[in-house]
């Protein structure tokens, strides 16, 4: 009686300790899934981070051409102004050219009509001065001659006077007419003089306004090209960052059910430090179980010394004896999500061509037998930080 009293309470004691023992931890697909989520999600951070930063310097070199664009648009209303002061001097111009050519027409006609004149007044004077060179003297020795009386050679006397005042009229009329001709011919070259000026301005009109189109259009039509192409690299970053942002909050919805799945391996865990367990003699091994176990052994720790081999196989057995997992090798191995080469396909490929070392099959026998190196543990992983080992076998840590 007092036999069984003592190991009864060896067996409680046994309990108590490995459940004072036990960290709460995960599993290691599962911990391996919440610090990929929590990097992949730091990444996207950092991208969104990023990402934001390249807006923010978007955002302000638009405000820059925008500002540039508004001293061009005021530049530009000062060309409106320009252009506008030049067509008005251009139509006034043009208007002064019309004007100019109708007085240059109007000149021209009244310098035809001054030399007209004058040759009509030359002519008048060569028949005078021919007459007088051929007939004057007898006319007058004639008129004396043949005068009646004193009264009568007075008045031819007066008609001579007056065909010589006739004379000196037409001489001035000559003269008066070739001054006006050449004041005329005067007047039509100062004109045509003017009118080569006011073309050469009128010139220096237009060259100004396409100079003033050009001088500020340009760098409007390119800050505007800039402004679009920015507002396209601002369209396209804040699409990208809405992704991130998206992306993001999907990360966190996964971590969050990779915490809620660590929180029920942590349970499971606490489940199994405290739950029956049965003596490896109780277990029926089936036809395959070794090879199923010295495959898994090989997948998990193929790379691992002996002692590594032993322990993984030492899990697998101390969950086939905990009343919480399955009860066979096979249930053990193929449980949802728990072994990852399982989901991985590596262990089917492993099974296929029949990786498994004589040391896996070694290691597989032994704990088969009833060997544990790691107590009851039930979980095992890579070192990573925040997880408490019981036992740290190779590259492995157990609990």
């Amino acid at each position: 009686m007092r036999g069984v009293r003592k190991a009864a309470v060896l067996m409680t004691l046994v309990l108590l300790l490995g459940l004072a023992t036990v960290t709460v931890q995960a599993t290691e697909e599962t911990r391996q899934k919440i610090n990929q989520a929590e990097q992949e999600k730091r990444e996207t951070e950092s991208k969104l981070d990023e990402t934001e930063d390249r807006l923010e310097g978007l955002n302000e070199q638009k405000d820059s051409l925008q500002g540039t664009l508004t001293t061009l648009n005021t530049e530009l209303s000062q060309v409106s102004n320009n252009l506008s002061d030049l067509e008005t001097k251009i139509a006034d111009k043009e208007t002064e050219i019309d004007t100019l050519n109708g007085k240059i027409d109007q000149v021209q006609a009244e310098l035809q009509e001054a030399i007209q004149l004058k040759d009509e007044q030359y002519e008048t004077m060569k028949q005078q001065i021919k007459f007088m060179y051929e007939r004057s003297d007898y006319l007058y020795l004639e008129m004396f001659l043949s005068a009646g009386s004193f009264s009568d050679f007075l008045n031819r006397n007066n008609y001579i006077e007056q065909l010589s005042a006739y004379q000196q009229k037409v001489l001035q009329e000559y003269k008066d007419a070739q001054a006006q001709m050449e004041a005329k011919e005067e007047e039509l070259q100062l004109a045509l003089v003017q009118l080569e000026e006011d073309k050469e301005e009128l010139d220096d009109y237009k060259e100004q306004v396409v100079v003033e189109q050009n001088r500020v259009a340009g760098l409007v039509n390119q800050t505007s090209s800039s402004i679009n192409a920015t507002a396209a690299q601002i369209s396209e970053a804040e699409a990208q960052a809405l992704a991130y942002e998206k992306q993001i909050k999907e990360q966190e919805e996964n971590i969050t059910v990779l915490k809620a799945k660590l929180a029920e391996e942590i349970r499971m865990a606490e489940l199994a430090a405290q739950s029956s367990w049965r003596d490896i003699s109780e277990v029926s091994f089936a036809e395959g179980d070794r090879y199923l176990l010295a495959n898994l052994i090989y997948c998990e720790a193929g790379g691992e010394p002996y002692a590594g081999k032993v322990a993984v196989g030492s899990v697998v057995i101390n969950r086939v004896l905990s009343s919480v997992y399955p009860d066979t090798i096979t249930g053990v191995i193929y449980q949802n999500k728990q072994f990852s080469p399982v989901a991985s396909g590596r262990l089917a490929l492993a099974l296929t061509e029949g990786r498994a070392t004589s040391d896996c099959y070694r290691a597989a026998d032994e704990v088969m037998s009833g060997t544990t190196t790691v107590g009851n543990c039930v979980y095992f992983r890579t070192p990573v930080d925040g997880v408490t080992p019981k036992y740290t076998i190779g590259g492995h840590i157990f609990y």
